[in-house]
């Protein structure tokens, strides 16, 4: 390549983002180096920090430096109301889009059998000690519309059956292949207020 070994372990790790391809991360990694590597001392610090301090929230698995986050610590949400959602960029847009104000639980990721992805890999255990300390009335399946998000959605929807809950699921509004990161927020306020229930509490049924 006759860049350097540092160059190319930049590029290399620039390539593990996502949508970075050879072309992009040498581009990346030239900007960095030749105006802005300023920029670049920010950018390892920065990374350094993120990957040292930053765990998973206990209740709601959510990035967290702290054992709670900032959302389940508030103490001013509606803890009546839970949202699944598949991952930390699928709950930021939820939030900057105004649409919901309860509580979340984060899977990161989807069910996905080829990858070795089940429900183990996915925190449905701690989901079930969230729903069965008897606050929630209603869980709201905000997985991706896509195929591994519907499967998903409908895995939830038969472990959640027995309790005494509502399960809904998001509705018109998102579309089918859709992914919530890239929704703006009236298609969210959409989707939330249109949602339709996919399992209704056994109190609700007497």
């Amino acid at each position: 390549m006759g860049n350097g070994e540092a160059i190319e372990r930049l590029k290399g790790a620039l390539r593990r983002l996502p949508g970075v391809g050879p072309r992009t991360a040498g581009r990346m990694a030239f900007h960095l180096l030749e105006r802005d590597r300023e920029g670049g001392k920010l950018l390892a610090q920065a990374l350094h920090a993120a990957v040292a301090d930053v765990n998973h929230c206990e209740r709601c698995n959510n990035f967290s430096e702290h054992p709670l986050c900032d959302i389940c610590k508030s103490g001013k949400r509606d803890e009546t109301l839970l949202c699944v959602v598949e991952t930390p960029a699928d709950l930021d847009t939820i939030e900057q889009a105004g649409a919901y104000t309860g509580y979340y639980f984060v899977l990161m990721g989807h069910l996905s059998p080829l990858d070795g992805i089940g429900p183990d890999q996915l925190g449905f255990e701690r989901l079930l000690e969230v729903v069965a300390q008897g606050l929630v009335e209603e869980v709201i399946l905000g997985t991706n519309l896509t195929v591994e998000g519907q499967a998903t959605a409908d895995y939830l929807s038969d472990l959640l059956q027995p309790q005494s809950i509502k399960v809904s699921r998001l509705a018109r509004g998102v579309p089918a292949g859709g992914e919530l990161e890239y929704m703006d927020a009236n298609t969210l306020n959409q989707a939330f207020s249109d949602r339709r229930t996919l399992v209704e509490s056994i109190e609700g049924k007497t």
